[in-house]
């Protein structure tokens, strides 16, 4: 703002004494007065509205930071979610190598004796696939 110091205050009032006289001074301070009082109050106005508005839009930013960092954390907690197999998966991981080793024991074990003898070797078997031979027929 217009700083006045005292000088050209005393400087002022002896140049508005000269020109509007002594009659016409104490008006003219009156108004003057007001003037500055209306011009003050209307800056003071503009500058509270402009910090209401800088504070609206920092209460903006932080919602819009919260809200950021709300949407990262949920994606973190998401992506380790994915990341970690579920607890039930790990026992079936864990139980699958015995699972195997006990299937191959069973497959590479001979046929015990006593199987082999109660399977006459002349007579075919269930699992052995008969001819399949057609009739021709003459018609």
């Amino acid at each position: 703002m217009i700083e006045i110091s005292l000088g050209k205050m005393v400087l002022l009032a002896l140049i508005a004494l000269i020109v509007l006289g002594p009659e016409k001074l104490p008006g003219a301070a009156r108004t003057a007065g007001a003037l500055m009082r209306r011009v003050r109050s209307g800056w003071d106005n503009v500058r509270a509205e402009v910090e209401r508005e800088l504070e609206i839009e920092e209460i903006k930013r932080a919602a819009r930071e919260a809200a950021a960092e709300a949407t990262q954390n949920e994606l973190k907690d998401t992506l380790n979610q994915v990341r970690e197999p579920p607890a039930g998966l790990a026992t079936m991981v864990s139980l699958k190598p015995s699972t195997q080793a006990a299937a191959t024991t069973v497959v590479d074990a001979e046929p015990s004796a006593n199987v082999q003898s109660e399977l006459p070797l002349d007579e075919p078997t269930a699992t052995s696939l008969p001819s399949r031979e057609t009739p021709h027929g003459d018609a």
